[in-house]
């Protein structure tokens, strides 16, 4: 069995690499392999990995990269995914991906799509806008349409043929590495003395920018390497993390609050390649487009860049707190995050209704100075502890 620090280490040295080298190295193993960039936090992965291409998200820059050329592109009220992002265009850092997809997640994003489309004209750059209606037949039609143009595109793009056995196999593959993600989110729910959130992390996000079955075998190495440490228990409270599905908390964050006492057992964090999988509704022999936009439609979770005609989002979260045995909720968003924040007061509405315990900050992806967030999750944790409440 391969050692946790051998799989940490790899995962490290993937997160740190954000030139793409890994993913140069994949293209250059075989002819007429295309890689597409993904904005968060919709991407249609099974699409891409059907026509050879391999979806890579790009979170920005984080913690790694000093933002300089990026920031004259945006106000300073402007979070700083974008900026970061362009950043690592600008120095050459995603010349390796042949193209871009950018969802209409937020304002931001969907300027910054017309931003690159000017910037970078060598890039083949799609702006995807997913339904937003709660109707069944138009959003489906609309986003079964929308998707097969694009595999079309990208099929052409790599010179092969666009057919449903292609699309079937990747279904296949991607509903693997999901079955991988359930049981990596099981194992932390269970034992998340053993899989802290820093690592958990480094292995979802490798998952941005691998293949979809490289990426399930190293999961399930992953994980039964994680569960014979063999270590104790320690008392901490188990916490939700809401609200850091686009732009990206730094790493030391994510440390600062478990070792507050705090074990992060369940985030959102990954929103765009965590597992909704195919419609269960939907056989092997139907049209495997279908399948994927029916999963898109009726099993990924709710979120704040998503209309919620019948406010299911606050219930959904309740349902995660009560799934995952959590203590309380952790909403930390990025600053100047309009989906994140906005949606905030409804999601604790709820929890004020089912007297779940919350606490709120927020971050910016290259922030280096936790303390106060650190001091502010501590003292969530101790009142839970102490009296059931923050």
């Amino acid at each position: 069995m391969t050692s946790i620090d051998t799989i940490v280490g790899e995962l490290e040295a993937r997160f740190d690499d954000i030139a793409l080298e890994h993913v140069r190295a994949w293209k250059q193993a075989a002819p007429n392999r295309l890689a597409f960039g993904c904005l968060p936090v919709f991407a249609p992965r099974e699409v891409l990995w059907a026509a050879g291409a391999l979806p890579v998200f790009v979170r920005g820059g984080g913690d790694r990269l000093e933002t300089i050329r990026g920031d004259a592109f945006y106000q300073s009220y402007i979070c700083h995914l974008p900026r970061s992002t362009l950043e690592l265009g600008l120095l050459g850092h995603l010349d390796v991906l042949d193209g871009m997809i950018f969802p209409n997640t937020c304002d931001v994003i969907r300027n910054l799509s017309g931003v690159w489309q000017s910037t970078f004209p060598q890039h083949v750059v799609r702006f995807m806008d997913p339904p937003q209606t709660a109707e069944p037949a138009s959003a489906a039609a609309y986003l079964h349409h929308e998707l097969t143009i694009l595999y079309g595109e990208l099929c052409a793009l790599a010179g092969v043929k666009a057919t449903g056995a292609r699309l079937h196999a990747a279904i296949a593959d991607v509903s693997d590495a999901h079955a991988a993600a359930r049981e990596l989110a099981a194992a932390r729910c269970e034992q998340p003395w053993n899989l802290p959130i820093d690592e958990v992390y480094l292995l979802r996000r490798a998952a941005d920018s691998m293949p979809p079955p490289a990426w399930t075998a190293l999961a399930r190495a992953y994980i039964a390497a994680a569960l014979a440490r063999g270590r104790r228990p320690e008392d901490r409270i188990r916490v939700c993390l809401v609200g850091a599905f686009c732009e990206q908390p730094p790493r030391a964050l994510l440390r600062a609050a478990e070792r507050a006492g705090c074990y992060i057992v369940d985030d959102d964090l990954t929103l765009g390649v965590e597992p909704c999988g195919p419609d269960p509704e939907v056989g092997a022999a139907d049209d495997p487009m279908t399948a994927i936009v029916l999963a898109w439609l009726r099993a990924s979770r709710p979120s704040a860049v998503r209309y919620d005609q019948h406010a299911s989002a606050g219930r959904a979260l309740v349902e995660r707190v009560r799934h995952h045995r959590a203590d309380g909720v952790l909403f930390a968003a990025p600053s100047f995050c309009d989906p994140a924040l906005l949606d905030q007061p409804r999601l604790t509405r709820v929890l004020d209704q089912h007297a779940i315990p919350y606490t709120s900050f927020k971050y910016s992806e290259n922030t280096g100075q936790f303390q106060s967030i650190r001091e502010q999750a501590g003292t969530f944790a101790d009142s839970v502890k102490l009296w059931g409440t923050a």
